[in-house]
């Protein structure tokens, strides 16, 4: 037997919820009084005896007080019974940590009814284990996801945990950048909110340049300018047949030498991203370079570890001039004697380099969701953006703050901070080159021979095709 619905009391559970949101949310905050009797009793087509019930509620709640005569004023907490705590999750190692806890610090001075609690989880599988928590019913009301997280989610098929949500205040093409939005954008629906990004630059050791004789600090031209600097700054001091400087520093890491494919005008997947083209000549063409900064004119270090942290820590240690690298990368170098700044990268065919992302999702399943909101709101404001720009060298989402030069501080911040500027039009994701998490496993497993120089890049290059187009084995090219 079907049951009719009760529409009185839907419309008393919607004033409840709604008022009470507003309060939590700090839409309503301490002080303000909320609107007259017979105007919410109009607004939410209930009686005002059913108001007044609703109001004692949260009178019995401490979130509200009567004042005689005036009305219902939002009163001040008056214990940790009657704030809400909001969860908020983020990975083990990020260079953000005390970012997000001023953050928090601040939220909660204009959200007084809410408290938030900040759990690390660690790196390492932290998209899975998300996942795990949110099915569970133990996952945060709001969470970090990169890029590349967001991929592995995808993976996994838990795009559906997300609750799609974007700031009414937030106009990705005039308030951002447009690219940043399309990372977390699946079948139209915007799954996370993007915080803050960094796209691949160079990164150039000024001392190693001006000993080289180098002090021109300008945009390198093509892939002969960089093999060239590259050379000048490679020495072996004490000729002792070891080389102490590196003029380069190659990563095998997806984040980085995809740039040279961009840059000679190579593709990973077709348009429509429907099949493999990466046994292109094109492609052939800029892992041949990529192996031969290491092999042939010896400007970089030979390894084949995809970690970042690698050419990042030779960097660090003066041992190599020049290294890919991204912004949020750059936090290593900040408040250190290092003398360094940052170049464009270089184009060969065309302009090109890659992007990564970070962003925040709420879960689907919260019982919080408002209140979620209320803190991506504030994350996403002028406020939120400027700490984060006061403080790292992550590049905030939002324009205004990101390319506001007042903000910089030259003990965080390169010299040329603002080169992130002009490479942005020509900027990529690994989700524009149609790549998800199989295709990024294949690349990485498939590639350590290349760069163990046991066997060449056409070799490589059209075994991945084969093996991206789903060839059989006794048809794949050899």
């Amino acid at each position: 037997m079907l049951r009719r619905r009760n529409l009185f009391q839907e419309r008393y559970n919607r004033f409840l919820t709604e008022l009470k949101n507003e309060i939590l949310s700090g839409d309503l905050k301490p002080g303000e009084f909320i609107l007259p009797e017979n105007t919410l009793s109009q607004k939410y087509k209930i009686s005002r005896v059913s108001i007044r019930k609703a109001l004692a509620e949260l009178v019995e709640e401490g979130l509200i007080e009567k004042i005689p005569g005036k009305g219902n004023r939002v009163r001040l907490p008056d214990s940790e019974a009657t704030r809400q705590t909001l969860s908020l999750t983020w990975f083990s190692g990020s260079y953000e940590t005390e970012i997000v806890r001023e953050w928090i610090r601040r939220f909660e001075a204009t959200h007084p009814y809410v408290k938030v609690e900040l759990h690390i989880l660690p790196s390492d599988e932290y998209a899975t284990l998300l996942a795990q928590m949110i099915e569970q019913g133990r996952g945060p009301d709001l969470f970090f996801v990169s890029d590349a997280h967001i991929r592995h989610l995808e993976a996994l098929n838990k795009l559906d945990l997300f609750a799609p949500y974007l700031p009414p205040h937030l106009q990705p093409e005039r308030d951002s950048y447009p690219q940043l939005f399309r990372m977390f954008t699946y079948e139209g629906e915007l799954k996370a909110v993007p915080i803050h990004f960094s796209p691949v630059v160079i990164c150039y050791n000024a001392a190693l340049f001006a000993a080289a004789g180098i002090t021109e600090h300008r945009a390198i031209r093509d892939w002969d300018e960089l093999l060239e600097l590259a050379k000048r700054c490679t020495s072996d001091t004490n000729g002792d047949g070891m080389v102490d400087y590196y003029g380069f520093c190659l990563s095998a890491s997806m984040n980085r030498w995809p740039v040279f494919v961009l840059q000679n005008g190579g593709a990973f997947k077709s348009e429509d991203g429907t099949r493999s083209v990466f046994g292109s000549d094109q492609n052939i063409e800029a892992l041949q370079f990529c192996v031969d900064l290491m092999y042939k004119y010896g400007v970089s270090p030979i390894y084949s570890h995809g970690s970042d942290y690698l050419a990042e820590s030779l960097f660090k240690k003066e041992r190599a001039a020049m290294v890919l690298s991204t912004y949020y990368f750059m936090n290593e170098f900040r408040d250190t004697e290092l003398s360094w700044d940052v170049l464009p990268v270089p184009a060969n065919k065309s302009n090109g380099t890659l992007l990564i992302c970070g962003a925040l999702g709420i879960n689907k399943y919260s019982d919080k969701q408002l209140v979620a909101q209320s803190l991506i709101d504030y994350l996403t404001s002028v406020e939120a953006q400027t700490v984060l720009k006061r403080n790292g060298c992550t590049i905030p989402m939002l324009r205004e703050v990101a390319e506001n030069d007042k903000l910089l501080n030259p003990r965080i911040h390169p010299p040329h901070y603002n080169h992130f500027k002009s490479v942005m039009p020509y900027a990529y994701s690994l989700q524009d080159l149609h790549l998800k998490k199989s295709d990024i496993d294949l690349l990485y497993e498939e590639l350590h021979e290349l760069w163990a120089n046991l066997e060449t890049p056409a070799v490589v290059c059209r075994r991945i095709e084969d093996l991206m187009n789903g060839v059989p084995n006794e048809l794949k090219t050899t």
